[in-house]
């Protein structure tokens, strides 16, 4: 089988130590995104759980389509939260964002861990795990 990497403009750049996602067979994993804008690299909502959730999810929707997926091929998201107090926020935009994209209404199974991230302003990190039949 086969392994390559994934790679989108339509998300940020990553670091040059990982892909941002890499494909193997059916399987699709993308690496672990933040809210930052692909064309600006700028942090979209410092301070702001829900839209840095939102931007993330773009990110990794992007590279899930350029590995030829979607979030109806995600099975599995990680989610990385830097405050326990923005749980809330984070299922409520978390949820928006995949009720409208999601067209089985089966959502992917989700581990979300309070964690430091390294950098201050970075309040969420989420990487996802497709299979692509």
């Amino acid at each position: 089988m086969t392994r390559t990497a994934i790679v989108t403009d339509q998300a940020p750049t990553p670091l040059p130590v990982f892909p941002q996602g890499l494909r193997h067979g059916q399987i699709l994993q993308v690496s672990g995104q933040i809210g930052n804008d692909p064309e600006t690299g700028d942090l979209i909502g410092p301070g702001d759980v829900a839209k840095q959730t939102e931007q993330t999810l773009r990110n990794i929707e992007a590279i899930l389509t350029a590995g030829g997926a979607s979030f109806d091929n995600v099975v599995m998201l990680r989610v990385y939260l830097t405050d326990r107090a923005h749980f809330a926020t984070l299922n409520e935009a978390y949820g928006e964002f995949l009720r409208a994209r999601i067209t089985s209404g089966v959502f992917p199974a989700r581990t979300t861990v309070i964690v430091g991230l390294p950098r201050e302003d970075l309040l969420i990190e989420i990487d996802a795990l497709a299979v692509i039949e």
